[in-house]
């Protein structure tokens, strides 16, 4: 049996991507699985797949803004399965578009989702993962949370506020002595339809970006990502680096410092598409 037998597993975002190859990866190892999604058929799509590996799961339809409804879920849970082990805080969305351009709406939504609802969840399971004597909280920032990109001041403002949560918390983790441990993960381009789902401010060609995103950046595939993930919460890691983009471009912003940024801008200045 594997170390993640009969624990009680939570993952948000679990109707497609990640969630969903992390779902299944850890129905395999014979996690008992609390599944949520915005995304009704997708969410039950996946239900369906891990069903069919045997799995105990539990499904609910859950928007991660919505505080309270993200409390009483975690209540549900914990009071459905027993216990909570771990909770993947791996819902996100998409945006793409210059800040000078954008609406507050737009950046609050990105925000909503990608930051508080990771702290939404972190907050609403972590006294359960200190009861259960066996707990971790998984956050999924991005290679977006370890360096800038143009275009992505939004999305870039979420992940790097999930990355310092995420690694304060940890640091309290430790200094309360709580049987909790604590990683943040970096997947770097993933074949998954995040950017075919994203939203874009004015002017931006959202599918040109997304055919851009797929075909230039995407090269990991969501199962090679929910392996590296699994393997870097089996093994208590701080950090998780996914695919050698986000490896070797960690590797280069510490090296070089500040000065990656006048190397993006020139970079992405001649690469990405332009908006209309």
């Amino acid at each position: 049996m594997s170390d993640f037998a009969g624990k009680v597993v939570v993952i948000t975002g679990a109707g497609s991507g990640i969630g969903r190859a992390l779902a299944l990866n850890l129905a395999e190892k014979g996690a008992r699985l609390a599944l949520s999604d915005f995304d009704s058929v997708g969410l039950a799509e996946t239900v369906r797949q891990v069903e069919a590996l045997g799995a105990e799961v539990r499904s609910d339809h859950l928007d991660v803004t919505q505080r309270e409804a993200v409390l009483q879920y975690a209540e549900a849970i914990a009071a459905h399965f027993g216990k909570v082990n771990q909770i993947y805080n791996n819902a996100g969305i998409a945006y793409h578009g210059e800040f000078e351009k954008s609406e507050f709406k737009d950046i609050e939504k990105i925000m909503d989702v990608d930051f508080w609802g990771v702290v939404n969840g972190t907050k609403a399971f972590l006294p359960h993962l200190v009861a259960s004597g066996d707990g971790h909280v998984v956050n999924v920032s991005s290679l977006f949370g370890l360096l800038s990109m143009p275009g992505q001041s939004a999305y870039n403002s979420a992940k790097f506020a999930v990355r310092g949560f995420t690694e304060s918390l940890r640091q309290e983790m430790l200094i309360a002595k709580h049987p909790v441990k604590v990683t943040c993960v970096h997947p770097g381009g993933i074949k998954t339809a995040i950017a075919r789902n994203a939203t874009a401010g004015p002017g931006e060609d959202l599918a040109v970006f997304a055919e851009f995103f797929d075909k230039k950046l995407a090269r990991t595939t969501p199962e090679q990502a929910a392996k590296v993930i699994v393997n870097g919460v089996q093994k208590g890691r701080a950090r998780v680096l996914i695919g050698a983009d986000a490896k070797f471009l960690d590797a280069w912003v510490r090296l070089v410092g500040s000065g990656y940024q006048r190397v993006v801008a020139e970079i992405a200045g001649r690469v990405m598409p332009k908006g209309k």
